[in-house]
C-alpha cells in the first residue's frame, strides 16, 4: 500500500481562530489568489467545499474526503507545520528575534564564522540582499537576519564565500543557536550578482531543530515501510525517519520527481513540499506569480491522479499560510485544507478538525491498520 501527503508550502484557507495572537487577523492566502484561478482538479476534489472557504464553484460530487484543519501548535512556520503534519504537537513556541539577536550571540557566530557579520535585523530576504549584497561581496562577508518567523538565515555570495564554507558556518550556528536561543531553522541563502542586481541562487539549504519525538516517518520506517522524502522533506526532518530522500528544488522539479515515484512499486508513505508558493511568491507579496503557481500545480495533479493504484491514499494540505496581498511578507496563522482521496471511495465533507496531526493518524492506521500514538 502506498501513501501521499503533498504540502502546498503557505497554501492557507483563512485566518485561524487566534491569528489575533499572530497579528494575521485578515490574513486568507486562498482568497487573496482565487480572483479568476483555474484550478479544476483540485475543486473537483473537494477544496471549494471546505468550511469557510467562498470561492466558487463549489464541485458537485466531490471526490475526496475534505476539511478545515485547525494547527494545535504555537506557531506559524515550516517547521513546526510540518511536525504537526507528522504527528508531533509543539505546544512551546520556538523563539523569534524581532530586535534582532542579541550581541552575545553574534559574537560567538563572528567567531566560529571567521568573519564580520552584516546585518543583524528583520528583514526580506530579497530586499536584504539588494541593499547589503554589494558590500557582503567586496568584503567578504555574511549577512545575517530574521523574520516574524523562529529563523536565523545567513545570506552570502555564494562565488565569494563559497557554498562549502556557507554550509559549514549554517552547521556551527545550528550548534551556537540551542536551548533559549534554539530557532526552528538555520537557512542558507547563498546569492549571485547578475545584470539586474543580485538574487538568490536555488543552492538554498536548511537546518533544522531535531524532531523532539518520533514522527510517523521514524514509526513507519521501523516498522519496514518505505519512507521517501521529496524536496525540503529532508532538511524539515533532518533526515530523520527517512528511507529515501529524492533531491529537488523548485515546484516543477518535485512534481517531475513525484510524477517518476509515483511509477515506482513502494510499501509507505512518500512525503513531498512543494516550496515555491511560499518561498518565490508568498514571501515576495506577488499575488499573480502565487496564483499560476497553484494553477501549475493543479495541472500536475491531473497526471498524478492517473498514477494512482486503486488502493493508494492521496493527500494534499498546507503548513501554514503566507497573504500575498497583506502588507508583511511573512507566514500568517492560518487554517489549512485537507483533501484525501482514494480512488473508488466516496468524497465527504468531515467539517472542521482540530489538529494537523489527524494526517499522521489517518495515514498511520491506514498503512498499518494501529492508532499512531506520540
Amino acid at each position: 500500500m502506498r501513501a501521499f501527503i503533498i504540502v502546498i508550502d503557505s497554501f492557507g484557507i483563512g485566518k485561524a481562530k487566534d491569528a489575533y495572537v499572530y497579528g494575521d487577523e485578515g490574513s486568507d492566502t486562498y482568497k487573496s489568489i482565487s480572483d479568476g484561478i483555474s484550478i479544476p482538479n483540485l475543486i473537483s476534489l473537494g477544496f471549494n467545499n471546505i468550511d469557510g472557504v467562498e470561492a466558487l464553484p463549489k464541485a458537485e460530487k466531490p471526490l475526496a474526503k475534505y476539511a478545515r484543519l485547525i494547527e494545535k501548535s504555537k506557531g506559524k512556520d515550516t517547521v513546526t507545520g510540518h511536525f504537526e503534519i507528522a504527528g508531533i504537537v509543539s505546544l512551546k513556541p520556538q523563539p523569534t528575534f524581532p530586535d534582532g539577536f542579541p550581541k552575545h550571540i553574534i559574537d560567538k557566530l563572528e567567531n566560529a564564522f571567521g568573519m564580520k557579520i552584516l546585518g543583524n535585523e528583520v528583514a526580506s530576504g530579497t530586499e536584504i540582499i539588494n541593499r547589503l549584497g554589494r558590500q557582503a561581496t567586496d568584503e567578504v562577508r555574511p549577512i545575517v537576519y530574521t523574520s516574524a518567523d523562529s529563523v536565523l538565515q545567513i545570506a552570502a555570495n555564494e562565488s565569494v564565500i563559497g557554498l562549502d564554507k556557507l554550509y559549514s558556518m549554517c552547521l556551527d550556528a545550528r550548534k551556537i543557536m540551542c536551548g533559549d536561543y534554539a530557532v526552528g531553522r538555520i537557512i542558507a541563502r547563498p546569492f549571485l550578482e547578475g545584470e539586474n542586481g543580485f538574487y538568490r541562487t536555488s543552492n538554498r539549504k536548511d537546518y533544522s531543530l531535531l524532531p523532539p519525538k518520533e514522527s510517523i516517518l521514524d514509526k513507519l520506517s521501523a516498522k519496514g515501510f518505505d519512507c521517501i522524502g521529496i524536496g525540503k522533506i529532508h532538511d524539515i526532518f533532518s533526515g530523520q525517519g527517512l528511507t529515501k530522500n529524492v533531491v529537488a528544488h523548485t515546484n516543477e522539479e518535485v512534481s517531475e520527481a513525484l510524477l517518476e515515484v509515483m511509477k515506482q512499486d513502494f510499501n509507505g508513505l512518500c512525503f513531498v513540499n512543494l516550496v515555491d508558493t511560499d518561498m518565490v511568491y508568498g514571501h515576495r507579496n506577488d499575488v499573480d506569480g502565487y496564483r499560476k503557481c497553484v494553477e501549475r500545480f493543479d495541472v500536475y495533479l491531473s497526471k498524478m491522479l492517473k498514477l494512482l493504484n486503486d488502493d493508494d491514499m492521496f493527500i494534499i494540505t498546507a503548513d501554514h499560510g503566507c497573504d500575498p496581498s497583506t502588507p508583511s511578507t511573512d507566514h500568517s496563522r492560518e487554517n489549512v485544507p485537507y483533501l484525501c482521496y482514494v480512488k473508488n471511495s466516496e468524497g465527504e465533507n468531515l467539517g472542521t478538525i482540530e489538529g494537523f496531526d489527524f494526517i499522521a493518524k489517518t495515514v498511520y492506521k491506514y498503512l498499518t491498520g494501529s492508532d499512531f500514538e506520540n
